[in-house]
């Protein structure tokens, strides 16, 4: 079936039932949610800047307590996809290489372990590694499963745990020498692998879940923050960056979903673009460890804005 002709009403025969995966998904969900607390596994597979585990337990009372299917236009490292574990969700994000990662632990989990555990915690081999794609031709003969790997791998050794590409695409963030990073999370892969079964996993922008959302689905934004100052603007996920035209035009979607009886969530900065541009919806104040600073003693709380519709 092609993805496009998906329907709320096809989109559950398309990702078909599974007991053992609802089973699996009821046990999380009520360790997760009733207990409030967040369950070792599965969790996100990459560091992800920006990654939303540390505010899960904010933004708890927040989530809609019932709602169809889940829809994440930027996926990210999944941390609230991972939380929720909705039994019905699409899983969307423009990084070609995230959502390959994606679908490599939904349909070849074992193949992606048995290539991690290759890997070396080594400075030169790191270096080796990362520069597979700076030869496109040599990097496109890379299995998909290799690819992963190298992506997992590369993420989990490098400084700070950084997702940074430069303007050719190309992975750039140096070592980070660690002691024991841990790039092969077994338990943790096939966790993942049980939570994606019947996810549909889409690459393409944020405006794709447009072709999907319906009344009472629940759709949730965690885009490329507005930085709120020269240096917050430190790192991009993919070779573009996301200026203020693309902040509107998501502001647009979000308007449009909201028009649709949707319920959406928005997470961005604390800053007066934000805050005047979704002026007319409820915005909430969490507050962020500030993880990524050269100076140590400039990391800290700040604030963030989690903008919701009316539901």
């Amino acid at each position: 079936m092609n993805e496009k002709s998906l329907t709320q009403k096809s989109l559950q025969n398309f990702l078909g039932k599974d007991d053992e995966k609802i089973q699996y998904l009821d046990i999380k969900k009520e360790q997760n949610r009733k207990k409030k607390t967040i369950v070792d596994v599965p969790k996100p597979f990459l560091k992800w800047v920006g990654g939303k585990r540390q505010l899960i337990l904010q933004m708890n009372d927040y989530f809609p307590k019932e709602f169809n299917k889940y829809i994440e236009p930027f996926v990210g490292g999944g941390a609230i996809f991972f939380y929720l574990l909705p039994e019905t969700a699409i899983l969307i994000d423009v990084n070609k290489e995230l959502i390959n990662t994606y679908n490599i632990i939904k349909n070849n989990v074992s193949e992606l372990i048995k290539s991690l555990k290759n890997h070396k915690n080594e400075k030169d081999y790191y270096y080796e590694v990362r520069s597979k794609d700076r030869n496109p031709e040599e990097y496109n003969k890379l299995s998909d499963v290799n690819k992963a790997s190298r992506t997992i791998y590369l993420n989990r050794c490098c400084f700070n745990g950084l997702y940074r590409v430069n303007s050719k695409g190309q992975f750039n963030v140096p070592f980070g020498t660690y002691r024991n990073p841990k790039f092969c999370d077994e338990e943790n892969l096939v966790s993942i692998h049980k939570a994606l079964k019947n996810v549909l996993l889409i690459n393409d922008s944020f405006e794709k879940c447009l072709d999907f959302a319906e009344k009472d689905d629940f759709i949730y934004f965690d885009p490329p923050y507005v930085p709120i100052s020269r240096s917050a603007n430190f790192t991009s996920y993919t070779k573009g960056d996301f200026g203020k035209e693309d902040q509107i035009r998501l502001f647009d979607v979000y308007k449009n979903l909201d028009e649709r009886g949707c319920k959406v969530m928005l997470s961005n900065s604390y800053s007066d673009f934000i805050l005047d541009l979704y002026k007319e919806y409820q915005i909430n104040i969490l507050y962020a460890k500030r993880a990524i600073n050269s100076d140590g003693s400039k990391r800290g709380k700040i604030k963030e804005v989690l903008i919701t519709n009316s539901f």
